[in-house]
């Protein structure tokens, strides 16, 4: 009785609050944003203000991760000379090449290993480390929070990780898993055809192959 009672104080609580934040226009629409993020790969050289910075990484950090473990770690790259060591590790054929060029900020994404997923250091399932799971989370956060808040973003995963976790002195226990340049954005991104949702939602089973 008193469990059901919290939860409608608390549902109640939530619907006040999301009212309040609609009557004072803060609020953006969650399917607003999810639908409006799009990959950037040209920036402005506008600064990104650091009280703008924490907002970003505030939506970051209430992603969700296994057990809270919270296992990703953020770097954040401005110098010049750092940025241009990094970039040595992309192809400059990759069409985000430029784009981490232009970009006043470089966000590089880690994980601590061994701790989302495992128990005493082993994983917990046949996936292993969750690490790679948990940081997409992170990252996915960190896009829609930079997205609601007029910054572009593009995800980088095709890179030398070992030589940036070299060039930014990153311990053995934690590896680089993907970057992000940072800004805003010069040009709109590209907005790309989606799948159906009857392609990859199937009731009660997955679909049998159709041989004929």
């Amino acid at each position: 009785m008193v469990s059901s009672l919290s939860c409608a104080v608390a549902l109640q609580i939530m619907n006040y609050r999301i009212n309040s934040n609609k009557k004072e226009g803060t609020c953006v629409e969650l399917m607003e944003v999810i639908k409006g993020r799009r990959s950037i790969r040209q920036y402005r050289l506008d600064p990104v203000p650091d009280e703008v910075l924490q907002k970003v990484f505030e939506g970051l950090r209430w992603a969700p991760s296994w057990a809270n473990t919270q296992c990703w770690k953020v770097i954040v790259v401005r110098d010049p000379h750092v940025k241009s060591e990094i970039l040595g590790t992309v192809l400059e054929s990759n069409p985000s090449h430029s784009a981490m060029a232009e970009a006043p900020i470089l966000v590089v994404l880690c994980g601590e290993k061994a701790v989302s997923g495992c128990y005493r250091g082993k994983p917990l399932t046949a996936k292993g480390d969750w690490l790679m799971f948990d940081t997409g989370l992170a990252m996915q956060n960190f896009c829609l929070t930079a997205y609601s808040l007029g910054l572009g973003t593009v995800i980088v995963g095709f890179f030398d990780h070992k030589r940036v976790e070299e060039i930014l002195g990153v311990p053995e226990n934690v590896e680089v898993v993907a970057m992000t340049p940072l800004g805003y954005p010069a040009a709109a991104g590209i907005k790309t055809k989606r799948k159906e949702i009857s392609e990859f939602a199937f009731q009660e089973k997955y679909p049998k192959e159709d041989k004929s």
